[in-house]
């Protein structure tokens, strides 16, 4: 039976959030605005008042669907009561080269973030975001698929200070109320808090990074660094992109989209992704679970998860996928899951 939903505080001196936050990235893409209303009214029926969105999405990001989520969910968001909802947006960096964006590729420098900030309150149609986020780390970083640190690769990069002092000017004016990061590593993670406390800037709430299965690098050294300076951590991509659901094991063609756009997932591209997602198939048949149930209750039983993003393509694929979240997985199949962890070690980093 799935347990009951729970709430957590978002880093140090956050609000109560819900242990589940529904992701938007498919929003004015795969998804019609009138199944992502549905989506979005099911969520909040069930206790989910926690919405994540981006400048950036629909993804794959490309010029014609630039802001279309953000647009979606603002024609729902006016219609509820605001206070009620915990809305998290983010601003694009020059990261992913979105050349589109306002004239890019942006900075994080503050004309940037300023713009970003008021585009997105316009297509939200809401005076406030609860929680901005970076996107990406500004400076040369590895990142989507990328997993070493090259620094022959340098930049030059918006000084980690000056995001944070334009980030206080928008909490003064109320335009935002908490801030965060996101896909970021160690180095950044303390740089931001050092320079929040030294120089009292807004002190970063939460970090949003890629963890799951096939990807459990948050574990080395961000899993320390967010407990000891008390950063949430909001795990996006529980499925892999629908590896771990074990729907490609049986048709490799099959419907998602890694097939629609086979450029976007880079992350599951390498040698050991097809048997770790197999192994782990196995192990949730031999204990009456099914992978995706598996996957899922596996991120929520991590101490260090304040919140897992779940996303989905349409309203019958949410009505499976969040349940599905709220599996408690028993001592004996956490310990079967660390055993083929160390077999296939993150294999999609």
């Amino acid at each position: 039976m799935p347990d009951t939903l729970r709430n957590k505080l978002l880093g140090r001196n956050g609000p109560s959030i819900p242990e589940i936050c529904l992701g938007t990235m498919t929003f004015g893409e795969q998804t019609s605005e009138a199944d992502a209303h549905a989506q979005l009214d099911y969520a909040l029926a069930r206790g989910i008042n926690f919405i994540d969105t981006a400048e950036m999405y629909a993804v794959p990001p490309r010029p014609e669907t630039y802001g279309a989520t953000e647009a979606i969910v603002g024609n729902w968001l006016k219609r509820q009561q605001r206070e009620r909802i915990f809305l998290a947006t983010k601003v694009a960096g020059p990261a992913r080269s979105l050349t589109w964006i306002r004239n890019g590729p942006p900075a994080l420098d503050r004309a940037n973030i300023r713009a970003a900030i008021e585009g997105s309150l316009r297509r939200l149609q809401t005076d406030y975001i609860d929680l901005y986020q970076l996107h990406w780390p500004e400076r040369n970083q590895p990142m989507f698929g990328q997993w070493q640190f090259d620094p022959a690769a340098e930049r030059g990069a918006t000084p980690i200070r000056t995001q944070l002092e334009v980030l206080a000017e928008l909490v003064a004016e109320g335009k935002i109320r908490h801030v965060g990061v996101s896909n970021e590593h160690p180095w950044g993670i303390m740089q931001f808090v050092r320079l929040a406390e030294e120089f009292g800037l807004p002190r970063i709430a939460a970090t949003q990074n890629a963890y799951n299965l096939l990807n459990r690098t948050f574990e080395a050294g961000l899993a320390e660094v967010c407990h000891r300076e008390q950063v949430a951590l909001l795990a996006y991509s529980p499925l892999a992109f629908g590896h771990l659901t074990g729907k490609y094991l049986a048709d490799p063609r099959a419907v998602g989209r890694l097939t629609l756009w086979e450029s976007f997932g880079q992350r599951y591209t390498k040698p050991n992704v097809h048997p770790a997602v197999a192994a782990y198939a196995g192990l949730a048949r031999r204990h009456g679970l099914s992978p995706a149930q598996l996957a899922l209750g596996f991120v929520r039983s991590r101490w260090f998860v304040a919140s897992t993003i779940v996303g989905a393509s349409s309203l019958v694929q949410l009505q499976e996928t969040l349940p599905a979240t709220l599996t408690p997985l028993p001592p004996e199949v956490l310990a079967e899951i660390d055993k083929i962890h160390l077999r296939y070690t993150n294999p999609a980093p």
